[in-house]
């Protein structure tokens, strides 16, 4: 067979595996393996055995259970409720205000946990019945859960990140670094969309009952606002601030989070045997996941590069786009977003990164800045139908009366904002790189 008619066939197979309900891993490492010994039979084995083994010996990921279990104490810990009561109190006498609230604690959730699922499940809890309560507009209650819960993919620590610098060879602290800012911008683009849109019609977003605001006692109001500002603070400091600072790498920043999260939560008098349990099994769980979708992908993407897949693919995108480096990054773009309407982002990532990032380097793209177009990319992938884990996280602890045409509805304007955001580091690339330049003199 060509590698034309390989490349062809291992996509097809692919989609066709998950299109029937397969598990993204076992297909991708069932594939690799099937492909590996159709075209060297035995001697496939060793190709395999060296991309498993490549897997088990990274220190890389290490840090990703220790950052699971982080968020899985932050959120038994208790400082969440408290932050969220305060910014209620701070802005929930605005338009809007509450919608502002659930996008602030999810920023800061996603600087302290990194897990979608975590932030999602904390912010229905404790924003949602408040916002509904008040009478808000739900979908657009629906959109503001799920786009800033979606900010822990990308704003570190995040997974994301970890896999990717994994799967391009690219830097840890680099790429935590390099994307603060855009992380930043996204969650100011959903707090200015929904302050302008509960501006312009208020029963959108109506401010809290005047009742409630004139029960604040002012001092006691700002004592107890620093205090729930500290906890967090603290832990973003033991983290991301030990990385920017040279202090610890990776791992070790992540081990001083987990430890900095199981202190908070022994503070707040959460930490028990039943709470220590739920953490761990949570991490498992999440940590066995990924593990294992690694494997498969590596096994895959072996055997895909080793038959001249990656070239293929090059050479494809090269003739389409007569040399452009815009239409090729365009083209690049569009596939990514079309995949993760139907697979899960570790899986697109793991596949697809290997495959472009010599593309990007033959292009001379940045790698952090195409990294942070890759990445703010497959964020859209959490909130794009039908395969969309923000909705489905949302749609299990939502109340009855928030149905998924509600949802549905919500998010589209949120994936609007993504994409702008997306277009805007791409017009300006010192958005990603003006902070890497600063810490790191890169």
């Amino acid at each position: 067979m060509s590698p034309q008619l390989i490349v062809a066939a291992m996509f097809l197979a692919l989609l066709a595996g998950i299109g029937v309900g397969m598990p993204v891993a076992s297909v991708l490492g069932g594939l690799g393996l099937f492909f590996g010994m159709a075209m060297w039979g035995t001697r496939s084995v060793h190709i395999l055995i060296s991309a498993i083994f490549g897997v088990m010996t990274s220190d890389v990921l290490i840090a990703l259970p220790l950052f699971v279990f982080m968020g899985s104490m932050m959120g038994a810990s208790g400082v969440a409720d408290r932050l969220f009561m305060n910014l209620r109190i701070l802005l929930g006498s605005m338009r809007g205000g509450l919608g502002l609230v659930a996008i602030v604690l999810a920023t800061v959730l996603a600087a302290t946990t990194g897990i979608i699922g975590a932030s999602i499940v904390m912010m229905a809890t404790l924003a949602l019945p408040s916002m509904l309560k008040t009478g808000y507009n739900k979908p657009l209650a629906a959109g503001i859960i799920c786009a800033g819960g979606s900010l822990g993919i990308l704003i570190p620590p995040s997974n994301m990140l970890i896999l990717y610098g994994l799967a391009a060879g690219v830097s840890i602290v680099s790429l935590f670094a390099a994307a603060v800012v855009p992380g930043l911008l996204l969650s100011v683009l959903y707090m200015a969309y929904v302050a302008i849109r509960c501006h312009l019609n208020p029963e959108l977003g109506p401010p809290l009952p005047p009742d409630e605001r004139q029960r604040i006692q002012p001092i006691l109001f700002i004592h107890d606002l620093l205090g729930s500002l500290l906890p967090p603070a603290f832990l973003i400091m033991a983290v991301l601030g030990t990385i920017f600072l040279g202090i610890a790498a990776p791992i070790e920043a992540a081990a001083a989070g987990a430890l900095g999260a199981t202190l908070l939560a022994i503070m707040g008098r959460r930490l028990n045997y039943r709470t220590l349990k739920e953490a761990a099994l949570h991490t498992a769980q999440i940590s066995s996941t990924i593990l294992w979708l690694v494997v498969g992908a590596s096994m895959f993407t072996a055997v895909f590069l080793a038959l001249g897949g990656g070239v293929v693919v090059k050479d494809v995108m090269m003739g389409i786009a007569g040399g452009s480096p815009a239409v090729v990054l365009l083209i690049m773009m569009l596939i990514l977003f079309v995949l993760g309407k139907l697979i899960c982002w570790v899986g697109i990532l793991l596949i697809v990164v290997p495959i472009y990032t010599p593309i990007a380097t033959a292009l001379g793209f940045d790698p952090l800045w195409f990294a942070l177009l890759v990445c703010v990319n497959l964020q859209m992938s959490l909130l794009t139908p039908p395969f969309a884990y923000s909705i489905f996280y949302l749609k299990q602890c939502a109340p009855p009366e928030m149905t998924l045409g509600h949802i549905y509805r919500g998010v589209w304007p949120f994936i609007a904002l993504q994409a702008l955001g997306l277009l805007i580091i791409i017009i300006f690339p010192d958005l990603v790189l003006w902070l890497p330049r600063l810490l790191l003199g890169r």
